[in-house]
């Protein structure tokens, strides 16, 4: 799909490189790196944000559990952070493509931005879009964070968990696990539970169940095409051809099992989330559901919590709405890094 859509934008070399089978990390790298200065010229706002006075690191870095992890840190040149935002990507995607724009903009603003492509995603080692353990998956995010945060440069700043969609899922996870290590987060979209229409009927779900425990990693769920249903905004919406190394077949088995699992966990344990809050979601979206991140909002026992609806907005509230709504909401989540980020170093 993506090479229909960029056919006549680029020429038939790059739209050949897409012809790949992108299962393994070694094709999404070569991918990446043929679309990287494409990427960063199309026309979005979120890639109008310079990159002047940052330093920013690419990194492969093997794991605990002998894997390959991509990450990337956007740095600004100051003398004094403000904080560490520590990223939480979305289902599919990869830490490479539009959140360039929104760490530049947090970096601009004073922060140390922290990303990585979670195993199987992006340039991560591992099978494309597959989620054998969403706890280890989980676990690698906090041991990759842990050696951020230890780092004696970064040490001693507050340390915010951003994530978005699936993302948020992973972030609340990261706090479940470590309820006393971070000093806040902000969850966008956050995936707490699927929207009732991006399930598929419960007597398919059980015939899926079933069938995943022996073909675990086909592409076998039904899905409604993710960019339309995420992306309000119609040229935002085209530019999703140019994220070439997003996975976007069909969800494969088990790891639609893994998510829903954790999407049940998480819907039965929101009143033990105790850190301090941010919470964003458009009231319009039909990806995850905005009321649950309603009782998100009520049922958690900080007392320092936020919640921001966007009307009209959809579920790629910093990527797909119109530049208006974009900024807005890049603008509230700056303004509460800003006011926590002042509480954690006069506490």
């Amino acid at each position: 799909m993506a090479k229909a859509k960029l056919k006549g934008l680029v020429d038939d070399e790059l739209l050949r490189i897409l012809d790949a089978n992108m299962d393994e990390a070694p094709a999404r790298r070569r991918t990446r790196e043929a679309f990287k200065e494409i990427q960063l010229g199309i026309d979005h706002i979120l890639f109008k944000t310079p990159s002047d006075g940052l330093k920013m690191k690419e990194l492969y870095e093997v794991n605990s559990r002998g894997l390959e992890i991509f990450s990337k840190s956007w740095i600004p040149e100051i003398s004094q952070l403000k904080a560490v935002v520590c990223f939480c990507h979305g289902y599919g995607d990869t830490c490479t493509f539009f959140f360039e724009g929104i760490a530049r903009k947090f970096a601009q603003c004073g922060y140390g931005v922290f990303a990585l492509d979670y195993p199987g995603f992006g340039l991560s080692e591992g099978l494309h879009g597959y989620i054998p353990s969403f706890d280890k998956l989980v676990d690698d995010v906090i041991e990759h964070y842990s050696k951020v945060k230890d780092n004696p440069e970064f040490s001693g700043l507050p340390s915010f968990l951003f994530g978005e969609s699936l993302g948020g899922a992973v972030a609340l996870k990261v706090h479940l696990k470590q309820p006393d290590a971070w000093d806040g987060a902000i969850l966008v979209a956050p995936m707490c539970k699927i929207a009732d229409d991006m399930v598929p009927p419960l007597i398919v779900t059980k015939l899926l169940i079933g069938v995943a425990n022996v073909l675990p990693k086909q592409k076998l769920v039904p899905q409604k095409n993710l960019a339309d249903a995420a992306f309000r905004d119609l040229k935002n919406r085209e530019l999703t051809a140019y994220n070439v190394i997003s996975y976007k077949d069909k969800p494969r088995l088990w790891s639609a099992l893994e998510m829903l699992r954790t999407t049940q966990e998480i819907e039965r344990r929101l009143e033990e989330v105790s850190l301090p809050l941010l919470i964003l979601h458009g009231e319009a979206d039909i990806v995850t559901d905005p009321s649950v991140s309603k009782a998100l909002y009520d049922k958690a026992r900080t007392s320092d919590k936020k919640l921001k609806l966007y009307k009209d907005a959809f579920h790629s509230l910093l990527e797909g709405e119109p530049d208006e709504t974009i900024v807005q909401a890049l603008d509230d989540i700056i303004s509460w890094l800003d006011e926590h980020s002042r509480k954690s170093d006069t506490s």
